[in-house]
């Protein structure tokens, strides 16, 4: 894992380390995805039992899961995981309904009425990740957050296992999230069958949820046709941490994330030179104990670091320019440094909220803005189901106190039928051109 002082090595290898893009213009994955989104848009259900059979081994009888199917996985789940499930479906749906907002009208003192109507979105696709791996938490963490917005329906797609059925645990946590409808579809196709429609799967108006790089590009592609949470990129952290920090804490977060898979990353930020050697240590020692040795080994190498800086200033401006997914805060005073915090997805504070809490049980949703998107981007959230539709009434009296505004604006723009818009409407029109008073329509 690279080690680097910000008194040593130059501000652009500092930013090479920190810095990383989502990598999606890559031609060739491009060219596969669109030929995919083009098939399914073209065939529908026959194009997603081939693509499944090519991608997937699995020869799909039925695309949708049948609610004979659900209660058969349901009674394979162990006592103890079903509880975890619900635990932490009652955490994030309490957290989410925080964020529920209204519809507000105000009437100024002009007496024009402006305001704001919510309405939730009518049906979302989830996309879950599948196969080999099980994520319910990533159910949990999609659907409830749309469930609580109001959403009427959300369908979810997650690619079969081989046995051409999906994991009980999927099931349970739809179950508890109010999935409507599943379908045993995954990849690029299942991102065409939700953005498109086919014969078994309804067009939604939004996708949300992670994938692997040809899920994202897909998403990129059908942007516009529907909506989507956000390009999401490999998993990440950034632990920002002074000499208060515990280093075994700092490691085991570190390896949190590096064990995903090989594309992600993990950093720690500390003006502690003492500390940055304890936690290199640590690293090695537990590094040999888990199981994902080999893949935690190659992401240190490949996409790790440590950077020791000067303050903790420095240490914070780093952060910040990292914006990472994850932020760890592991420093003497946390509410101090929080304000300064401008750029992360989530921000864990202090040596008891590890990322795994929030991964799964804490309540705000783990789909989180990566690869430095950060800095401008949040959280999935309720109001990413939710269109927002300016409302506007106003009286020929408040109209009448704006219009010289609204006159002298049309007529710099050069919009004439704009300013005659609210002149005919006040009588300060005496003809339109065709002989008929403004107004009132009278010849």
């Amino acid at each position: 894992m690279r080690v680097l002082s910000t008194d040593k090595a130059s501000r652009e290898e500092i930013v090479r380390l920190l810095r990383r893009s989502l990598a999606l213009d890559d031609a060739e994955i491009e060219s596969r995805v669109r030929s995919i989104l083009h098939e399914v848009a073209l065939r529908g259900d026959d194009a997603l039992r081939e693509y499944t059979a090519r991608f997937d081994k699995v020869e799909l009888q039925q695309i949708e899961v049948t609610p004979e199917e659900r209660e058969r996985a349901l009674s394979q789940v162990a006592p103890e995981e079903a509880n975890a499930l619900r635990l932490a479906a009652e955490r994030i749906r309490r957290f989410h309904e925080r964020q529920r907002r209204t519809s507000w009208f105000h009437v100024d003192e002009l007496g024009g009425m402006v305001g704001q109507m919510l309405t939730p979105l009518r049906r979302v696709g989830v996309y879950v990740p599948g196969g080999l791996a099980v994520y319910p938490s990533s159910v949990l963490m999609c659907a409830i957050p749309a469930k609580v917005a109001g959403v009427e329906e959300v369908i979810l797609c997650t690619p079969p296992r081989q046995d051409g059925t999906v994991h009980p645990l999927v099931l349970l946590a739809a179950q508890e999230a109010g999935v409507d409808r599943l379908f045993k579809v995954g990849g690029a196709q299942a991102v065409a069958a939700m953005a498109y429609g086919t014969q078994s799967i309804p067009p939604v108006d939004k996708i949300v949820g992670p994938g692997n790089v040809y899920v994202t590009v897909a998403k990129k592609l059908v942007y516009g046709l529907v909506g989507i949470d956000m390009l999401a990129g490999p998993s990440e952290v950034c632990i920002l941490a002074d000499e208060s920090a515990n280093a075994r804490f700092v490691a085991i977060d570190m390896l949190t994330q590096a064990e995903h898979d090989v594309h992600t990353a993990a950093f720690l930020i500390t003006p502690c030179a003492a500390l940055a050697q304890a936690v290199q240590q640590e690293i090695e020692r537990a590094v040999d104990q888990l199981p994902r040795r080999d893949i935690l080994q190659q992401t240190l190498a490949q996409n790790g670091g440590i950077i020791v800086t000067r303050d903790m200033d420095e240490a914070v401006e780093l952060a910040n320019l990292c914006a990472p997914e994850h932020l760890a805060l592991m420093v003497a005073e946390p509410w101090r440094h929080l304000p300064r915090i401008r750029c992360a997805g989530a921000i864990l504070i202090g040596d008891y909220s590890p990322q795994s809490l929030g991964d799964y049980v804490a309540g705000p949703s783990h789909t989180l803005p990566t690869s430095g998107t950060a800095r401008y981007a949040s959280p999935l959230h309720v109001d990413d189901f939710v269109k927002k539709t300016s409302v506007v009434s106003f009286t020929r009296e408040a109209l009448q106190s704006v219009a010289p505004a609204i006159e002298a604006l049309a007529q710099a723009e050069g919009l004439e039928a704009h300013r005659r818009a609210v002149r005919w409407r006040l009588g300060q029109e005496g003809e339109d051109g065709n002989g008929r008073t403004a107004g009132t329509g009278r010849p």
